[in-house]
C-alpha cells in the first residue's frame, strides 16, 4: 500500500487523479486534442508520485488512458456523424484490422517492459511534434485513398500505435486521411469511428493483459486500468476543458501548434531522461 492504509490511498489517489484531470482538460481544450499526448504523461507523474513501480506504471498510464477517451470517443463519432462528415467505407474497413492492432499491441504490453512504451511514446509525439512544426498538412500521398490491402494495413497500424502509445488514434488517422486528399473535418470524424473499436478494446485488451500485475497496481484497479483514474479524471477533464477552449481562442492557430509542439517536445525529454537516469 503507497500510504499504508486503503482508505487514505485511494482518496490520495483520487486527489492526485481529480487535481491532473483538471490539467488534462485545460490542456486538451487549449490544444484541441483530448488523448493519451496529454493523458499518458499527466498519469506518469501522478502515479510516481504515489509510488507505483516504476515496471508497470508507464502500461498503467496508457490503459487508465485508453479507458478514459472511450467516452469522449463516442460522443465524438455520434456528433460527428449526425452532421455526416463520417467516411463510412474507411470505418468499415479498418475497424476488425484496428482492433487486431490493439490485440497486438496488449500482447506486448503484457510481455514487453515499460522501456519499450516509453521510448514508442518519445518517438509518437517527437512525429506529431515535428509534423506541427513544420506544418507537414499540404504533405500528399495521392488524391485517392488506396485499396483495401493497404487501407487494411493503415486500419492494423493505428489499432497498435494506439494501443502502445494509450490514445485513440487520431493522430495517425488524421495524418494518413490528410495525406490522401481528405478534409481535416472527414479525417476527424472519420478517427473518431476508428477511434470507438480501438479505445474499448483497448480497454478491455489493457485489463487482461495486467491481470497478473494487480499487486503492483493502485487500488481499485482491472488489470493495467485504474478505475478511480477513469472516474476521477474523465469528468473533471470534460469540465475543464471548456476553459482551454476559451484561451484558444485567443491564441493564433500557429501559435496554439508550436505551443503543443513545445509541450510534446518536453513530454518526450522527460521519458527519455527516465530512460538513461
Amino acid at each position: 500500500m503507497i500510504l499504508g492504509h486503503p482508505i487514505g490511498e485511494i482518496a490520495f489517489l483520487a486527489l492526485w487523479i481529480a487535481g491532473a484531470g483538471i490539467l488534462v482538460g485545460v490542456l486538451a481544450g487549449l490544444f484541441g486534442i483530448g488523448g493519451g499526448a496529454v493523458i499518458v504523461p499527466v498519469l506518469y507523474e501522478v502515479f510516481r508520485v504515489l509510488g507505483v513501480s516504476e515496471d508497470v506504471r508507464m502500461q498503467a498510464c496508457i490503459g487508465t488512458s485508453l479507458a478514459i477517451i472511450v467516452p469522449t470517443t463516442i460522443r465524438s463519432y455520434i456528433a460527428h456523424k449526425k452532421k455526416g462528415a463520417v467516411i463510412p467505407h474507411v470505418v468499415r474497413v479498418w475497424a476488425l484490422p484496428a482492433v487486431l492492432g490493439v490485440a497486438t499491441g496488449s500482447v506486448i504490453a503484457h510481455y514487453a517492459p515499460a522501456t519499450l512504451f516509453k521510448i514508442v511514446f518519445v518517438v509518437f509525439a517527437t512525429l506529431i511534434a515535428l509534423r506541427m512544426l513544420l506544418g507537414t498538412e499540404h504533405w500528399s500521398l495521392g488524391s485517392e485513398l488506396p485499396g483495401r490491402p493497404l487501407l487494411s494495413f493503415y486500419g492494423f497500424l493505428t489499432g497498435l500505435i494506439s494501443s502502445l502509445v494509450g490514445v485513440s488514434g487520431g493522430s495517425v488517422s488524421n495524418a494518413i486521411l490528410t495525406f490522401y486528399g481528405r478534409s481535416m473535418q472527414q479525417a476527424v470524424a472519420t478517427s473518431a469511428g476508428v477511434g470507438v473499436p480501438i479505445t474499448i478494446a483497448g480497454t478491455i485488451g489493457y485489463m487482461l493483459a495486467g491481470w497478473p500485475y494487480m499487486s503492483q497496481m493502485p487500488p481499485l484497479s482491472i488489470g493495467f486500468v485504474s478505475l478511480i483514474g477513469f472516474i476521477f479524471m474523465a469528468p473533471v477533464s470534460s469540465y475543464t476543458a471548456s476553459y482551454g477552449v476559451q484561451l484558444a481562442h485567443w491564441l493564433p492557430r500557429r501559435k496554439l501548434e508550436i505551443a503543443f509542439a513545445a509541450f510534446l517536445f518536453l513530454v518526450s525529454l522527460r521519458f527519455v531522461i527516465s530512460l538513461i537516469a
